[in-house]
């Protein structure tokens, strides 16, 4: 995340979190560190997996004073092992014990979903597919899920309604129907976007290939069913397959030929990555 993603998108979200877990003050720090003193204390990761979100970390602590410094050892990307030294804070210890479970939840969210982002990422290694992430993220959180997506080798999706055009189940039946809402769409979008549309059995398919759309999700759809579909669409339009889609349930889709599959698990079902701040001492 460079610059100015972090300063202008970032920022006041990490300030919103900090707020929320202190209130007033941090009477557990106050209590037993009435002043500036210098400390220091290290990151340490406690499993195997993918490091995501190094900046943000760095970001919590360096918005309560910034005068923190954060020295790493690894970088956004890299696999780490449990035990692991991954970088030192250093600081006022106020700052330090105030930051601590942000920055750590941060880190920690983002680090789980480049794991497991990576996992399904290769499976898929060899194939044309490529990998997506969906909007079903956590509220305020989508700036550095969507990042940890690509770090762990994922792919994303619109980033949110204004980024694109999804014809979904309920646009349609709002339009009238596959051809209608295409149609529709087609004369009030900009030329440049693309026009996707949901669908869910072979006639939806068809009227969608008719009508004219650039991308064609095949929504819970049967393998056998998604191979029939792909077939008929024959280039014609970009496929993406969508419902349900798991590390456990995904080498079904990958000899079917699809351009791309995007799946909500990537955000709402990667569990966190073990870390942890350890060894605080004064310097």
């Amino acid at each position: 995340m460079n610059e100015i993603t972090m300063n202008l998108n970032a920022d006041h979200l990490i300030r919103q979190a900090l707020q929320e877990d202190i209130t007033s003050e941090d009477i557990t720090t106050n209590a037993v560190m009435r002043e500036k003193k210098a400390g220091e204390v290290q990151l340490i990761c406690k499993q195997e997996g993918v490091i995501a979100g190094l900046a943000v970390f760095e970001r919590v602590f360096q918005l309560l004073d910034s005068d923190t410094q954060v020295e790493f050892y690894v970088k956004d990307g890299d696999r780490v092992e449990n035990k692991q030294l991954l970088g030192v804070v250093k600081g006022d210890i106020r700052v330090l014990l105030s930051a601590e479970r942000t920055a750590l939840n941060y880190l920690q969210r983002m680090s789980g979903i480049a794991t497991y982002t990576r996992q399904i990422a290769d499976l898929l290694e060899g194939s044309k597919t490529k990998l997506l992430d969906t909007r079903k993220t956590t509220p305020n959180m989508r700036i550095f899920e969507k990042y940890a997506v690509k770090v762990g080798g994922g792919y994303n999706h619109r980033y949110n309604l204004s980024d694109g055009i999804l014809l979904k189940d309920n646009h349609i039946a709002a339009a009238g129907g596959v051809r209608q809402a295409i149609e529709m769409a087609n004369e009030y979008a900009p030329f440049v976007r693309k026009i996707e549309v949901e669908t869910e059995t072979l006639d939806m398919v068809k009227e969608a290939v008719d009508a004219g759309a650039d991308i064609i999700m095949l929504d819970n759809m049967t393998p056998e069913t998604m191979k029939a579909a792909i077939e008929f669409i024959d280039g014609r339009a970009e496929t993406e397959c969508s419902g349900n889609v798991t590390k456990e349930n995904i080498d079904r889709l990958i000899s079917i030929g699809v351009d791309y599959i995007s799946s909500g698990a990537l955000t709402h079902s990667s569990p966190i990555l073990d870390l942890s701040l350890k060894n605080l001492h004064e310097v």
